[in-house]
């Protein structure tokens, strides 16, 4: 009975808070989602660029360019693993 009493006061307190946070205004939210698809046309550019034969150092490289001012880090904001 307390399991669920806590679950239930954790899932209010979870609803309150998301509530509570100030959404984008409409402004932020076109800017977030015109970002978002730069840094995918980006990401789109080099997969097709690995697809093409280039190395790996070349489509890299022109995955930063196309991410300046985008998106942090040397992978336009993505990482994984190899």
């Amino acid at each position: 009975m307390k399991k669920a009493l806590l679950a239930l006061v954790a899932i209010i307190a979870s609803a309150t808070i998301c509530i509570a946070s100030p959404a984008h205004d409409d402004k932020a939210a076109k800017e977030d989602i015109a970002r978002h698809r730069a840094i995918a046309a980006a990401h789109e550019a080099a997969a097709k660029c690995l697809e093409a034969g280039k190395k790996e150092e070349v489509c890299h490289k022109e995955l930063l360019a196309a991410c300046k001012g985008i998106a942090i880090g040397k992978y336009c904001g993505m990482k994984h693993t190899h």
